[in-house]
């Protein structure tokens, strides 16, 4: 029989009014309340992450390659869609998607208002599956193939953002006049507005408006084999810098490789400061756990100080001794930890079923608190949780080398 671990068994088993029991609820709840604000923490910042970066991804890709160009004009360079990632995408093992898109400028023209914005013309091989997210009315945008009526050989159907619609007084069905001011001459063309998104971030939702790449490429002049730049999505997000430095070497001198981080960087260092923000508000939260649970060890050595003296006349040695207040401390933490899951996941729940905590959109680019379960993070930080204050526990135990089993007998 493990004599340690039965006697700190009957130590945890302490009647409900006495002190010791009061004081084991005190260690419960405190290993509770810190995990559990340390995995609804991590929740909600990996729910942040993951919705701002696939609004980033949606409208960009991974990694953007365009054709390096020193014109300042608002209009891009073309590139030839006869290229290795368009051709042939399965030579580079790390991609999983590749689309094309086009830019040009224009006004939107209504009876009563002017309105600048970009038209990102995209193909048939855009991902609106994943941009279905950021729709808030409507439908994505038709193409010409299933359009055979479509004048010109492209559609006219567009996504505006709702800032732009709001701005118009613009609704899901509205015609709107777009003016193009591209040399040699101005051009007009009447857009239908197939539906209307939101994303809450402000460089997208100000001027980007999502048509058809056959538009761009009739108004920017460009043959059928011309896009603006190709959008490249990889397999594994974290393995980006790596596709970038293989993509730099294999294509084209002219070609500018750009991701999407170095594109957005102001809102990814916003990401990171969030991160090592809630890095440090962890720590804080584990040293108290950590401290309180020492606190709460010191108080039961100190009022078992007479059963540690009699062990000790009975030929108890320390390191013994010392096991029945480790695993009096280690009962404690998984209480603690079991309540502090439950809390942490139970609210996890709520919010990512009922929403609700909500969020102001212009401030933090969503409406309400998002979660995002990342099961490996919990148990890693439930074992890291485990881990340090078990280890911090040997601290207070350390007293019991000092007891002198006569005193503590007649200690009162």
């Amino acid at each position: 029989m493990n004599l340690p671990y039965f006697i700190s068994k009957k130590i945890n088993k302490a009647e409900n009014k006495t002190f010791s029991a009061t004081i084991n609820k005190i260690a419960i709840a405190s290993i509770a309340l810190g995990l559990a604000t340390m995995l609804v923490s991590f929740l909600i910042l990996g729910g942040f992450k993951k919705v701002i970066t696939n609004k980033i991804f949606t409208f960009n890709g991974h990694i953007q390659v365009t054709k390096y160009s020193l014109d300042n004009s608002l209009q891009e360079e073309p590139i030839s869609i006869h290229n290795p990632l368009i051709d042939n995408p399965e030579q580079y093992e790390f991609i999983d998607h590749v689309q094309v898109f086009g830019h040009t400028a224009g006004l939107l023209q209504t009876d009563n208002e002017v309105y600048g914005a970009f038209i990102k013309g995209v193909g048939p091989n855009f991902d609106s599956v994943g941009f279905k997210n950021n729709l808030a009315e409507g439908n994505f945008i038709r193409f010409q193939d299933s359009l055979p009526q479509a004048p010109n050989n492209y559609s006219t159907d567009v996504l505006i953002s709702s800032k732009i619609a709001k701005a118009l007084q613009l609704e899901v069905g509205n015609d709107v006049r777009m003016l193009f001011i591209n040399p040699p001459q101005a051009r007009v063309r009447k857009l239908h507005i197939r539906g209307i998104y939101n994303t809450g971030i402000e460089e997208f939702d100000e001027q980007m408006i999502i048509g058809d790449i056959g538009l761009v490429r009739r108004i920017n002049q460009w043959s059928d084999s011309l896009v603006g730049g190709v959008e490249i999505y990889l397999k594994d997000y974290d393995k980006m810098a790596e596709a970038e430095n293989r993509l730099q070497h294999e294509l084209d001198y002219d070609l500018y490789i750009e991701k999407v981080g170095d594109k957005y960087v102001q809102m990814f260092e916003w990401l990171d400061l969030i991160n090592n923000n809630v890095i440090i508000f962890l720590s804080l939260i584990l040293f108290v756990a950590c401290f309180n649970i020492v606190s709460i060890l010191l108080i039961l050595i100190m009022e078992r100080t007479q059963m540690i003296g009699v062990l000790k006349a009975l030929g108890a040695r320390n390191r013994q001794i010392r096991k029945i207040f480790r695993y009096n401390g280690m009962l404690l933490i998984v209480r603690g930890m079991i309540i502090g899951n439950l809390i942490g996941i139970g609210f996890g729940l709520l919010q990512y079923y009922f929403k609700l905590i909500p969020l102001d959109p212009e401030n933090y680019y969503m409406e309400y608190v998002p979660i995002h379960w990342d099961f490996l993070a919990i148990i890693g930080l439930n074992l890291l949780t485990f881990l340090i204050v078990a280890l911090v526990l040997n601290i207070p135990t350390m007293i019991i080398l000092r007891i002198n089993p006569i005193k503590a007998i007649r200690f009162d």
